[in-house]
């Protein structure tokens, strides 16, 4: 059963911008997060979100260019990510747990255990 749909991935130049978006349904869970695997490399956390206190994690990397959010009346988990680099590109996956998670614990992937189906993120230099 689908619980998790992302969308929103696309090519932009470097310097863009794209926001994706994952689509919750019906279901709520206690902490959200988008990962990224890029080809040949391992899955990593970019960004995470306590939906009940709104406290949020980010990988170094992206820290100050992206901007993990929630629309509680949509049930929907966005990911804003501005002055894109070709180092950004990767397919980006929407995840989800049902369990409190330490700051520490947060980004990594064998907390989530319900996943989107992942979109693409293109970035040409």
């Amino acid at each position: 059963q689908v619980q998790l749909v992302d969308s929103g991935g696309g090519s932009v130049q470097a310097g863009g911008s794209l926001r994706l978006s994952c689509a919750a349904g019906r279901y709520t869970y206690r902490t959200m997060a988008w990962f990224r695997q890029a080809p040949g490399k391992e899955r990593e956390g970019v960004a995470a979100l306590d939906t009940s206190d709104g406290r949020t994690y980010y990988c170094d990397s992206v820290k100050g260019r992206f901007t993990i959010s929630q629309d509680n009346a949509k049930n929907t988990l966005y990911l804003q990510m501005n002055s894109l680099k070709p180092e950004d590109t990767a397919m980006y996956y929407c995840a989800a747990t049902r369990a409190l998670l330490w700051a520490g614990s947060s980004l990594k992937e064998s907390n989530y255990y319900y996943w989107g189906q992942g979109t693409q993120v293109t970035v040409s230099s």
